[in-house]
């Protein structure tokens, strides 16, 4: 039975906004230990605030400031925590309706197991102890069963010292990526510095990488073909913002390059050239590092640029 491949795999984009003068003085409002909700045009208190009416999707800047505990108005347990979420130890999800307020703040409640969490419950802001303007600077919340006061809705100008203007906010996803049959073989033959394809048995096309199946005639691609090693630049971008934990100095050209004998082009990054000179035609061979399983780059073979007649289906 042929190796099972699996691999564990990261999508992350850090997305960076400006804030707009309600979203700024609710999360500056955060930093100085005060939850700001926003009036809605039927008078209701919409905690976290919005700039825009639910409703009538009015633009609203009436802002007042809430208590910082609450009743919970529904819960879910979670027994296993993951990297990045609150708490390290099990906890609750909660909504929680802060005093004074029309609508629920979804956070984490410190519980000591499901027993101890209920709907109507009493709650209280954690605040965190350095605190920068984001959600986080709620901590969690925790039981107050004895806090029985009442905060009333107080009007306030949205007005602190230094306000926040903009947030970055990092959105990833962690996954474990196993490969089927066809990609399978594919990856175990770049180990051994092979490139192969499948073919179509009813329009011939040969895909690299392998999908399993003809992606125009939808029927099974079983035989495999060797293409490569070398090809051709089809098209190219030039990257110039540096990613996080790839090392590689930019500005740098990733390509869509046709492997000889292929009717599927791929991408790959283009070395061994300034980025300035990559073209579209250019001849190109793969490059592999010592104990590498897939080629780290292609660099241009010497050869004379190809034709555009002979590319110009795979752009």
């Amino acid at each position: 039975m042929s190796e099972v491949l699996t691999a564990p795999l990261v999508v992350e984009f850090p997305f960076t906004r400006s804030l707009g003068p309600v979203q700024s003085a609710f999360l500056t409002g955060l930093r100085e230990r005060c939850v700001l909700g926003v009036r809605a045009t039927d008078g209701r208190v919409v905690v976290p605030p919005v700039e825009y009416d639910p409703v009538t999707a009015d633009e609203i800047r009436d802002l007042v400031e809430v208590g910082t505990s609450g009743t919970v108005t529904t819960w879910a347990w979670n027994p296993s925590p993951r990297r990045g979420q609150p708490l390290a130890a099990p906890f609750a999800w909660v909504l929680v309706r802060l005093d004074g307020a029309d609508t629920a703040l979804l956070h984490a409640l410190d519980a000591p197991g499901p027993e101890a969490v209920r709907t109507g419950m009493r709650v209280r802001i954690r605040w965190a102890a350095e605190r920068t303007g984001a959600i986080t600077d709620i901590a969690c919340f925790e039981p107050a069963e004895g806090d029985r006061t009442v905060h009333q809705p107080i009007p306030h100008s949205g007005e602190f010292d230094d306000p926040l203007t903009g947030i970055t906010t990092p959105a990833r996803l962690d996954y474990t990526y196993s490969p089927g049959r066809a990609q399978s073989r594919y990856l175990q033959a770049l180990a051994d510095h092979r490139t192969i394809g499948e073919r179509c048995p009813s329009c011939r096309k040969v895909y690299v990488p392998p999908r399993g199946a003809c992606p125009t005639c939808g029927v099974a691609t079983g035989t495999q073909v060797e293409v490569g090693p070398g090809g051709t630049v089809t098209t190219y971008c030039i990257v110039n913002i540096k990613a996080r934990n790839l090392d590689i100095e930019v500005p740098y050209v990733y390509a869509h390059i046709a492997l000889d004998g292929a009717d599927l082009a791929l991408h790959a990054r283009i070395g061994g050239i300034p980025y300035d000179q990559v073209r579209m035609g250019l001849r190109v061979e793969p490059v592999w590092t010592d104990g590498a399983r897939y080629p780290d780059h292609y660099r241009p073979t010497g050869e004379p640029d190809a034709d555009y007649d002979s590319y110009k289906e795979l752009i």
